[in-house]
């Protein structure tokens, strides 16, 4: 037992009053004589012994009570079971990403943790808030009540191992105790290392009812028809099978096509035929899952020719005009003795076509071009200079050619993960007819293989660059060295190695996502690029860059939608941004990796255990009580006994 004042215990010597005053009231009894008293002998001896008995019964009450009022303002307690927490500060983490929109015993997740929040908080009790995408320090429940009341959900994705970062970059004297509300989709065990020992997290899982659900993935352009455009629709489904799920499409705001989707697998692409025309609309479906995933917006802009040239021997090109067609590429080729340079600012794709050197005046220029946001491909020669061509790839990465080696190698393995091949198949080819080289380079240092050798070399690789791409190959692919030229591969290579840095096609971005997009403009120095629809504005990063502006839109926009893109009132270009759909499927609810952790049901059991460990046991109104019952029992005795 310790006290809170312990120096008004020094006041237990007043107990030394009561004996003093007893010790003056016990005065001797005088002897007096009458002629008749035998009969009052023994009553006057039972007298005397009643009397003793009275005042050591009121000395012990007169103590007592004195004793018990010291103590009672000496205020003893019993330290709590976690005293040395009982200053920690409090932080809540609550998960507001779209998974918890999923509906539970009482209604969606999310708002029913944000009641339980206002009706359990106890109102004097300080704590720190955060959100998938907001901070709120140092409040209190009445303070933050609106905001809790007005919360919307978060396209950022629940990051549990950032969340907790900003919480250790609050500093602070005192310990932390972390109150962590979510549904645990997406949680690992590698985003819990950052939580220490420092730390008391307790967790507070809601669990959803239901977990089925239907998600629009993406949208792509199959096959472009002279009036018509194929579309492919890409949906998933999750839990158990779905039932018929309606599906349709509209431009602007107007229906153009609907259908329904039956699910005989967990995922399913659905085919639309849509007019050849600007679209600025959406896909959507209805599923009784989640809200968030049900529409996917999309944009499909006007063509534009994709400006190529490819500079070297003119019969080395011929392979390069067959696949560059002039529907969408305004195509040249030349050679290295006719080139304009200045031409060169105004392309979109260059390809150095087997040149044994490059002069150093192109290969400024082609710096130049590429920080721009031109992509370059090199198809080196057989008789190309190492140090030459060496010298011009270091200016884009840590990339070199070595010795030529005269063996033939097969082309075998293709990186579908890769940008350049990412959705172009439609299934991972493991078996087909093999291209191969008959002298090839190794190629060393930091890359990014697109097509390997069956020796695991890279046949072709890429130099990603913060606006374009630099794609490179480790041997000559003309048809005496290679049967590249006649490999189905070629196509889908060249092709996309010219589009991959071109808006043409589909525009569906995912918001958070930090990829550039280029816009083409022509913009003076001080100009600034607008993104803006009905309901939000913002004005992204962008840089200026020649003929086109890169815009980085980071966490922007914060709703999905179609937007326009402007050049003060004069709009460019249609734009639309989706959520991520990495919270869709709500069985990756990932509880085992709490195990370690407190977990509890609710909040009010949270405050409840922190309460009950950390508050000091009060004793005081007990000797209070004793007090007044000593005192009662004073006056009963002075009241009653004889």
């Amino acid at each position: 037992m310790q006290y809170k004042h312990p120096e008004i215990l020094y006041f237990l010597f007043l107990l030394i009053v009561p004996i003093l005053v007893h010790l003056f009231q016990l005065r001797r009894f005088k002897k007096e004589y009458f002629t008749n008293v035998q009969f009052l002998k023994a009553l006057s001896v039972q007298t005397r012994k009643s009397s003793k008995i009275k005042k050591w019964l009121l000395l012990s009450c007169r103590l007592l009570l004195l004793a018990s009022i010291i103590i009672a303002f000496a205020q003893p307690f019993f330290l709590a079971k976690d005293n040395k927490n009982a200053s920690n500060e409090l932080y809540i983490i609550l998960d507001n990403s779209f998974s918890m929109q999923a509906k539970g015993k009482k209604g969606e997740l999310l708002k029913r943790s944000v009641q339980e929040l206002l009706e359990n908080t106890p109102a004097n009790t300080h704590f720190s808030l955060l959100t998938n995408s907001e901070s709120y320090w140092n409040t209190d429940i009445k303070e933050i009540q609106n905001t809790l009341q007005n919360l919307e959900y978060s396209a950022i994705p629940f990051q549990l191992d950032n969340l907790i970062a900003k919480v250790k970059s609050h500093k602070s004297i005192f310990k932390k105790d972390i109150i962590i509300i979510t549904d645990a989709v997406g949680v690992n065990k590698k985003q819990l290392k950052g939580i220490s020992e420092n730390e008391n997290p307790y967790f507070i899982i809601p669990k959803a009812e239901q977990k089925n659900n239907v998600a629009i993935d993406s949208v792509y352009i199959s096959e472009t028809l002279e009036n018509f455009y194929e579309i492919e629709v890409k949906l998933s489904s999750y839990g158990e099978s779905q039932k018929e799920v309606p599906i349709a499409i509209y431009n602007q705001n107007k229906l153009i096509a609907k259908t329904l989707v039956k699910f005989e697998t967990k995922q399913k692409t659905v085919h639309f035929t849509i007019p050849k025309q600007l679209f600025h609309g959406y896909v959507s479906i209805i599923d009784n899952g989640l809200a968030y995933d049900n529409v996917l917006y999309f944009s499909i802009s006007k063509t534009k020719k994709i400006k190529a040239i490819s500079i070297g021997e003119l019969q080395k090109n011929t392979f390069l005009s067959r696949i560059f067609t002039n529907e969408e590429f305004d195509f040249k080729a030349t050679t290295i003795s006719s080139l304009d340079y200045n031409e060169l600012e105004k392309q979109d794709v260059i390809i150095l076509n087997e040149l044994e050197e490059i002069p150093q005046a192109l290969q400024t220029t082609l710096k130049s071009v590429v920080e721009k946001g031109a992509n370059l491909i090199v198809i080196p020669s057989g008789k190309s200079s190492l140090s030459n061509i060496n010298s011009f790839l270091n200016t884009f990465g840590k990339l070199q050619f070595n010795s030529l080696a005269n063996f033939e190698k097969r082309i075998t393995k293709i990186n579908f993960e890769h940008p350049l091949f990412n959705g172009v198949f439609e299934n991972k080819i493991t078996n087909f007819q093999y291209p191969k080289t008959n002298s090839s380079f190794e190629i060393s240092g930091i890359n990014s293989g697109a097509l390997y050798y069956e020796d695991q070399t890279s046949f072709l690789t890429s130099l990603p660059n913060a606006n374009s791409t630099v794609y490179v190959f480790s041997a000559p692919i003309n048809n005496e060295n290679s049967n590249f030229q006649q490999s189905p591969l070629i196509v889908p290579t060249f092709y996309k190695m010219a589009v991959s840095n071109h808006n043409d096609g589909i525009i569906a971005l995912t918001i958070g996502n930090v990829n550039p997009f280029l816009v083409d403009v022509l913009l003076s120095k001080d100009a600034v690029l607008t993104v803006k629809n009905k309901k939000e504005q913002f004005i992204p990063i962008q840089q200026i860059l020649n003929n086109k502006v890169k815009l980085i839109f980071n966490d922007y926009p914060e709703l999905a939608g179609n937007f326009e893109i402007y050049n003060q009132k004069e709009a460019l270009e249609n734009i639309s941004f989706n959520y991520n759909r990495s919270e869709s499927n709500l069985e990756n609810s990932n509880e085992k990796a709490l195990t370690d952790y407190k977990t509890l049901d609710s909040i009010a059991s949270v405050f409840d255990t922190l309460q009950t460990e950390r508050t000091d046991n009060q004793i005081w109104k007990w000797f209070a009580i004793f007090a007044l019952l000593f005192m009662a029992t004073e006056i009963t005795i002075i009241r009653f006994m004889k």
